[in-house]
């Protein structure tokens, strides 16, 4: 790393520090750092509410910068995301399945179902992708797994058996990090953090496949094994955020393009100051969202979709200007 990068990054890692104060702290409640250690009732708020909220948060917008960042890298592309190719959805469809039949009784079933539905888009994203590493391929295979995925979603509502089914799988669509325990942190922490290190592991092969496909062939880097690589980290990271929070959507969009004025071009050079600058931006927005006026709060999934969408506008202007056609 240059001098550069590591004070971006130190930067960086002190707003994650701010910010999971503050998410320790926001809420219907304000909870101050005073009453921390000399208030029963504060303490009990913090340890059993809003502590596994601010974990969860944080790793979790880790593993979507993170992410979004590979993916961009891998596929040179960037409006890549992890929901590009359809291991969101497929996670959030096993969780789905399991909510339907009745079986998400605890936090341990929809976890593994939702696991399940994320492995499953793994298998079939290679099978479609293929060997050769053609990120064009991937793209492709990731949108047919996104839109069938979607599609078996849509199924599912259409013939639950009652309303009362229909609201609890459309809440935990709209993804929130609300009465997340430490038995949800358990359950994700080590499918996150083995991701998170898979998708690390590419960070050399990215920045030689910057130089395209042939150049980076000739020094060595073998396509299929990146894919895999890739796929498999997206596939536990990204499964296991969604296992536990729903879908939250474009954080692995909207972090690696606003770090990358401050970094540089380099896709290795993307990935620590995307992960902190997801873990950041979910920990600014998951204390956002609880400070909303009345007796609930916003959920998360659309208060991302809220930022995002904007975000997401803004780029595709600035693609069209900076393309020969716009």
């Amino acid at each position: 790393m240059t001098g550069r990068e590591i004070r971006i990054s130190g930067l960086l890692g002190v707003a994650v520090l701010a910010l999971f104060a503050l998410s320790l702290m926001a809420g219907k409640v304000w909870v101050g750092p005073s009453t921390w250690l000399h208030d029963s009732r504060a303490w009990w708020i913090i340890a059993e509410l809003r502590l596994p909220r601010a974990i969860l948060a944080t790793a979790i917008g880790a593993v979507l910068g993170l992410s979004g960042a590979v993916l961009q890298g891998y596929l040179r592309n960037p409006l890549a995301d992890p929901a590009l190719i359809g291991v969101s959805s497929s996670a959030a469809l096993g969780a789905v399945i399991a909510m339907f039949v009745g079986a998400a009784v605890s936090p341990l079933p929809l976890f593994l179902s939702a696991m399940a539905g994320a492995a499953a888009a793994m298998l079939l994203l290679g099978l479609l992708a293929g060997r050769s590493g053609n990120p064009i391929a991937f793209i492709l295979a990731g949108m047919v797994l996104s839109s069938l995925s979607g599609s078996l979603t849509a199924f599912i509502l259409s013939i639950a058996p009652n309303p009362f089914a229909v609201s609890e799988i459309l809440t935990w669509l709209m993804g929130a990090l609300t009465d997340r325990s430490f038995a949800d942190i358990r359950l994700a922490l080590l499918p996150m953090l083995l991701g998170a290190l898979i998708l690390a592991a590419t960070a050399r092969s990215l920045d030689l496949l910057n130089l395209g496909e042939d150049s980076a062939r000739s020094l060595g880097v073998n396509l299929g094994r990146v894919q895999a690589l890739v796929v498999a980290g997206t596939g536990l990271a990204v499964g296991a955020s969604v296992a536990v929070s729903g879908v939250v959507g474009f954080v692995g969009l909207i972090v690696p393009h606003l770090v990358r004025p401050l970094v540089g071009q380099r896709p290795s050079a993307l990935l620590l100051p995307s992960a902190l600058g997801g873990a950041a931006l979910l920990l600014a927005a998951d204390s956002v969202v609880r400070l909303t006026p009345g007796a609930g709060e916003v959920r998360l999934g659309i208060a991302m979709s809220l930022i995002g969408a904007p975000f997401f506008f803004a780029l595709l202007l600035s693609l069209r200007k900076r393309a020969p056609w716009g």
